[in-house]
């Protein structure tokens, strides 16, 4: 069973990336991020009164409150850099570089949580590298950035790094607590975390100049979000870090398909070798 959530998490969290990139288009990200995490919020709770699962809020221990507290932080901060980097440039490459997660996520669930080591996981890990390597060369290779800088890999990166620790301690910290009441609790850190930045930055001011068309997605994203983190943590305990994130990194074919359709964003043939690399090595992993 958790296959299949894993693979409806893999679905929202691609459809999240089309709708938020279109719903950060006139908003700062920073601003966008708390305001979509607010969204999130309003969602996981509701989920959790309508399960009665509140009355477990006191039985959590410590350790685990540690944990998804942790968990809580490690994503808002990818989620920070993430939509930064979605501002800056296509979405065809920083999806991929961010899906780079998977190979951290995988070294960090064998040797942090014990998870056995295989040729066939050793070989998908290879093919996932090379894959997301290839499609990140793309945008170089293009010269289609909007930032000449280069920033936007660095953010992309970062997002990549704090996805993958936010795994492991996600993992850890809903091992005796109920995936949806984690969730929920994850989202009120990243929600606290989000507003304190925009306040840091003095951003607030910028929700009176977001548009209908902005609201509306920034909405949709958040909705898309919240139905993401209920399946994927709901793998999580279920099944086994080292495939239960690969498989929710094919939201990148979601994601690649909407790019295409709505952003008119093509890949060169190099990143759909890649892209099919990618996606072989997640499916060995099901083997």
């Amino acid at each position: 069973m958790w296959m299949i959530y894993a693979f409806g998490a893999a679905l929202f969290a691609g459809l999240t990336s089309i709708l938020a990139k279109i719903g950060i288009q006139r908003t700062d990200s920073n601003l966008a991020t708390a305001l979509r995490t607010g969204i999130v919020v309003i969602f996981a709770w509701a989920i959790v009164f309508a399960g009665n699962l509140q009355t477990n809020l006191f039985d959590i221990s410590s350790k685990s409150l540690f944990y998804l507290v942790l968990s809580g932080l490690t994503t808002g901060a990818s989620w920070i850099f993430y939509f930064r980097a979605l501002q800056l440039g296509n979405v065809n490459v920083v999806v991929p570089i961010d899906k780079s997660s998977t190979i951290m996520t995988m070294l960090f669930a064998i040797i942090l949580l014990g998870e056995p080591v295989t040729l066939l996981k050793i070989i998908s890990m290879a093919l996932i590298g090379i894959g997301t390597y290839m499609m990140i060369q793309r945008k170089q290779d293009a010269g289609q950035s909007s930032d000449k800088s280069g920033k936007w890999v660095w953010y992309a990166v970062l997002s990549a790094l704090f996805a993958a620790i936010t795994a492991i301690l996600g993992k850890v910290g809903i091992e005796d607590v109920d995936s949806n009441l984690g969730t929920a609790i994850r989202t009120i850190v990243v929600l606290i975390m989000a507003w304190l930045i925009v306040f840091a930055t003095k951003k607030q001011g910028g929700i009176k100049e977001i548009d209908k068309k902005s609201w509306i997605f920034l909405t949709l994203s958040g909705l898309a979000t919240g139905m993401s983190w209920l399946l994927y943590f709901k793998a999580l305990q279920e099944g086994p870090a080292s495939i239960v994130v690969p498989i929710d990194k094919l939201s990148i074919l979601v994601t690649i398909i909407f790019a295409y359709i709505v952003f008119k964003e093509k890949l060169s043939m190099k990143a759909f070798v890649g892209l099919l690399l990618l996606v072989g090595g997640t499916f060995m992993l099901l083997l």
